[in-house]
Formats: C-alpha cells, sequence, structure tokens
C-alpha cells in the first residue's frame, strides 16, 4: 500500500511539473522582443563589445569575428557604445530609434 501511495505521488509531481514548464513556455512566447539593433564593426577584429543604452533598458552584445553584431531590445530611443580594441577609440551613436522592426546601423568604421 505505502509503495503505491509513493508512485501515485511521485507520478502527480512529475505531471505538475510537466504543466508547469508548459504555462511558463507560454508566457515567454508572449514577451518575445521584436525590435533590435544590428550594424557591423570595421575592421572586424577592431571591436570587443557593443551595449544599448536607454532610460529603462541596458544591453550587451558581442562582435563576431566577421565584426557583426545584433542586439535585442524593446522599442524606444537608445545610446550605441562600441567598446573598441586599442588602438582603436571607441565609438558611441546616439538617439537611436528603434521600433517594431529591427535597425540597422550599417558599418561603424573604427578610427
Amino acid at each position: 500500500m505505502e509503495k503505491r501511495l509513493l508512485v501515485l505521488a511521485a507520478f502527480i509531481g512529475m505531471v505538475s511539473l510537466m504543466f508547469a514548464f508548459r504555462s511558463g513556455q507560454g508566457n515567454a512566447q508572449n514577451s518575445i522582443i521584436q525590435g533590435g539593433i544590428t550594424g557591423k564593426v570595421s575592421p572586424p577584429d577592431g571591436g570587443i563589445s557593443v551595449w544599448a543604452a536607454s532610460t529603462t533598458d541596458t544591453v550587451r552584445g558581442l562582435i563576431s569575428s566577421v565584426g557583426s553584431f545584433s542586439l535585442q531590445v524593446k522599442p524606444g530611443t537608445y545610446r550605441l557604445f562600441i567598446d573598441a580594441k586599442e588602438p582603436f577609440k571607441d565609438v558611441t551613436l546616439e538617439n537611436l530609434e528603434v521600433k517594431d522592426q529591427p535597425l540597422d546601423v550599417g558599418e561603424i568604421v573604427l578610427q
């Protein structure tokens, strides 16, 4: 009798966990961020990381080996920072308006 109760309790626990994770996935789909900032750094090995900051949000991303980057951000106005390797200088882009579609800032040439 005790063995049956233990098996039943384990089964109920597993079913509860399955539904808990399932409902979390549904909520995640509803909160997908559609806006973003994309671009490319030249030379490709001149940048370390990229940051986008607004009054309510800050996101950091890495620059790929080919110089491209992509940040997922909420719609709003952002300042973009490119953290450059020496001897290059950091770059800041101001007042970037992100809407529901990704904003491509194009090629950023490091000096």
